[in-house]
C-alpha cells in the first residue's frame, strides 16, 4: 500500500463538493480538538502515558482523512484548506507545548514557525489568501517525518533506561524534518512567486486591448 496519496483511485474521475460535514472533515476536527487535550495532559497533568496516546491519534489520524477522502470520493473544498491548516496549527502548537515544557528543543519550534510566517506574508502580500499551490512530495515527506518525530520524544519520556537513545533518534528524525521544511517552504515560495507573475503577465494582455474612455472618443 501506497503511505503517500493513500486511497487515490488511478484513473477515476473525483468530484469535489462544497460540503463541510463529509466524514474527513469530521476526522479532521476532532483531530484539532485533541491538541487542546494533549496539551492538558502535558503541561498540567503531566501525565506522559496517556499524552503520547493522544498525540499518536492525532497525527496517525492526519493519514486515516487523506485515505477516506480519496479511497470513497469525499474530496471537497473545504477539506482541501481545513487539512493543511489543521496539521500546521497542530504542529506548531504541539511543538510549543513540548518547547515550553523543555522536552524538545527551543529550535524546534522556530524552525517551523519562521517559513510557515513569511509563506503566510508572502500569500496574503500576492493573493490575499491562499495560492492554491498543491503540496509536493517533499511536503507530505516533512510533514510525515515531523508526525513520527514528535511522539517519538514523548516515548522517550516513559523509555526507561532507553531514553538517551530514542531521545538520540527522535532529534536527529526532526532535524532532517526541519531542513525539508525549509526546503519545501522555499520551494512553495518561490512557486507562488512564479504563479504571481504568470497570472499578472496573463492579465496584461487583455487590460491593454480594453480600450480605455478616452481612446473611443477620441476614435
Amino acid at each position: 500500500m501506497r503511505l503517500i496519496g493513500a486511497g487515490t483511485q488511478v484513473g477515476f474521475d473525483y468530484t469535489v463538493t462544497d460540503r463541510f460535514w463529509t466524514i474527513p472533515n469530521i476526522i479532521t476536527v476532532v483531530r484539532f480538538l485533541l491538541v487542546p487535550v494533549f496539551v492538558y495532559l502535558t503541561v498540567f497533568a503531566a501525565d506522559y502515558w496517556p499524552a503520547t496516546i493522544v498525540l499518536i491519534v492525532l497525527f496517525s489520524t492526519d493519514w486515516i482523512d487523506g485515505y477516506i477522502a480519496r479511497r470513497f470520493n469525499m474530496i471537497s473544498t473545504v477539506g482541501m484548506w481545513l487539512d493543511p491548516l489543521a496539521d500546521r496549527l497542530s504542529l506548531l502548537i504541539v511543538s510549543a507545548t513540548l518547547v515550553l515544557t523543555g522536552i524538545a528543543p527551543m529550535w524546534l519550534v522556530w524552525a517551523i514557525l519562521i517559513p510557515d510566517v513569511v509563506l503566510a506574508l508572502n500569500s496574503w502580500l500576492l493573493f490575499r489568501g491562499s495560492p492554491d499551490l498543491p503540496v509536493t512530495v517533499i511536503g507530505k515527506v516533512r510533514t510525515a517525518l515531523l508526525m513520527i518525530a514528535v511522539p517519538f520524544l514523548m516515548v522517550a519520556l516513559v523509555a526507561g533506561p532507553h531514553q538517551q537513545t530514542v531521545t538520540l533518534v527522535a532529534t536527529l528524525l526532526l532535524a532532517v524534518a526541519c531542513i525539508l521544511h525549509w526546503v519545501a517552504s522555499i520551494d512553495y515560495f518561490f512557486k507562488a512567486r512564479a504563479k504571481h507573475r504568470a497570472q499578472a503577465m496573463a492579465a496584461a494582455p487583455s487590460a491593454a486591448s480594453t480600450p480605455s474612455p478616452t481612446q473611443g472618443e477620441q476614435s
